[in-house]
């Protein structure tokens, strides 16, 4: 009888296990992957992650994609959404507060004042397309608050998302670039190459804002993943990559 029980309750379960698709603004790749596997552990649900830039998913989320949840780069989509009809009304809240890096793979080049921008030295500098990723935009706005935008503006390589200027700078195709700090990070310091941490007051604050999705109304799985996504333990986890909670 007591296996039987087991039993059951292990068919129950899985039957109320479901798979969730979430759209993940590039930058929070990282952090994502390991909290989906801790959520997937805690609950059963089973959660479907594509990564891309937060402009391209709210065209792609009106134009009736399947996604149940978004995680945005910014606070301004999930909030336009909400105002389109596209998201639920009250499930918006900031899950994290970015950081923005000058990144280069080569040791020594980036200063630990950003001096670099000034002195020269590279060819390309690499930035997120403004339009449609956060970061490209918080990047603008520091080379604009510095008065360096028309000096580099030559050689900024403009990138789709977050990721592909990651890429950019990782491969050499260029030698510096503004990246998300939890691209650069490892235990608590830039794993690799050189940085310099953008000071905050140099772009507006980066504040990433989850909200549930019209598709994911009703759902189980979404609320327990924003419901996870507010705990204490999910905190520590997004905080160990280097965003501000």
């Amino acid at each position: 009888m007591r296996l039987l029980l087991l039993a059951l309750l292990c068919v129950t379960t899985l039957a109320r296990a479901d798979e969730l698709p979430v759209a993940v603004a590039a930058n929070f790749a990282a952090p994502a992957k390991q909290l989906a596997a801790d959520f997937e552990k805690e609950t059963g649900h089973k959660l479907i992650l594509i990564f891309g830039a937060t402009g391209k998913f709210y065209a792609q989320i009106r134009n009736g994609a399947p996604f149940e949840v978004l995680l945005a780069a910014d606070d301004e989509t999930p909030a336009r959404l909400e105002q389109d009809g596209a998201a639920v009304a009250g499930t918006r809240f900031t899950y994290a507060t970015g950081r923005l890096v000058l990144w280069s793979g080569r040791p020594g080049l980036v200063d630990a004042k950003g001096e670099v921008l000034k002195k020269g030295g590279f060819a390309h500098l690499a930035i997120a397309n403004p339009r449609l990723a956060p970061y490209g935009a918080a990047a603008v706005e520091a080379l604009t608050a510095l008065k360096l935008l028309a000096a580099v503006q030559a050689r900024l390589v403009q990138a789709e998302n977050i990721a592909q200027t990651h890429q950019f700078v990782a491969t050499g195709n260029a030698e510096l670039g503004f990246v998300a700090l939890s691209q650069v990070i490892k235990d608590g310091k830039v794993a690799e190459g050189s940085a310099w941490v953008v000071p905050a007051n140099l772009h507006q604050p980066i504040r990433q804002d989850a909200v549930l999705l019209d598709k994911g109304r009703g759902k189980p799985a979404p609320e327990a993943w924003l419901n996870y996504l507010k705990g204490d333990k999910a905190k520590a986890i997004i905080k160990s990559f280097g965003y501000e909670i």
